[in-house]
């Protein structure tokens, strides 16, 4: 049976998050460089204030906690998303792809351009799980690495190829990532991480089901079903033609586009 409490609260708690943080950070990321710096300090005080939550809450078991830890997961995530996006910790590669490199050597080069963000989540993660090994209140860690996992496949899909690989949130100084894109199509990559990552929906979803009901592992199974069905959305979006900027485009700056050409007059003599 479905709670209002224990299933639909947190469905719209984690889309509302989800879509408002998206926004946020796509807006810093396009604002002028010399605004970087501040949203960094606020951006990292966000993120020490998201693993103090994640700590705080992660003794209680109760449905609290459980929201406590989850907006403190997406605090620390949004903070790795802040400066990876700012360039601050991007890669030691900050150049356009070489067009003559193919496998292996592409994929080094490619790895290089998101190398120390890739590791910096990868190290917060096993941060995270490691406090949070003996702990009643785990959801913290596993939200951040469910989201670190679909964002790493992700990745590696638009290296691969995929049929839209639009970036209209892309800051322009991030802009030759875009070199590193594999080809628009359609791979059997692409098809089976939405096939995965919706079959770990659904074992999040009766989870959430089988759970006593308004209880903390209800809740705390609902945002992770969610969370991962935003996942599958995001996949999907690399399959099928969406610009992003459909969503998100309260955030972006106005593009300038080209200056109209006055019109050519012809020589009636």
């Amino acid at each position: 049976m479905v709670s209002w409490d224990g299933h639909i609260v947190p469905f719209f708690v984690t889309v509302a998050i989800w879509f408002v943080a998206t926004g946020l950070i796509a807006w810093a990321d396009n604002r002028e460089s010399t605004t970087f710096s501040r949203s960094l300090i606020v951006g990292s005080i966000a993120g020490i204030g998201g693993l103090g939550l994640i700590l705080f809450a992660s003794f209680s078991a109760d449905v609290w906690a459980v929201y406590l830890a989850f907006i403190g997961a997406l605090m620390v995530w949004g903070w790795h998303e802040l400066s990876f996006l700012t360039g601050a910790s991007a890669g030691p590669r900050r150049g356009l792809a070489d067009p003559q490199l193919t496998g292996v050597a592409r994929f080094r080069q490619a790895a290089a351009t998101v190398m120390h963000h890739e590791v910096a989540l990868a190290l917060t993660a096993l941060l995270l799980i490691s406090l949070s090994w003996n702990v009643p209140n785990q959801i913290g860690a596993t939200v951040f690495v469910l989201m670190f996992a679909m964002r790493l496949v992700s990745k590696i899909n638009l290296f691969v190829g995929v049929p839209n690989s639009t970036s209209e949130m892309l800051p322009a100084h991030l802009a030759y990532l875009k070199t590193y894109f594999g080809p628009n199509r359609m791979t059997m990559l692409l098809a089976a991480s939405i096939a995965g990552i919706t079959g770990l929906s659904v074992w999040f979803a009766a989870l959430a089901l089988a759970a006593p009901v308004g209880s903390a592992e209800m809740v705390g199974a609902s945002l992770l079903f969610t969370l991962s069905l935003l996942g599958v959305l995001e996949h999907l979006f690399l399959a099928l033609p969406f610009r992003d900027g459909m969503l998100w485009g309260w955030a972006l700056p106005k593009r300038n586009g080209p200056k109209p050409q006055p019109a050519v007059q012809l020589d009636k003599n």
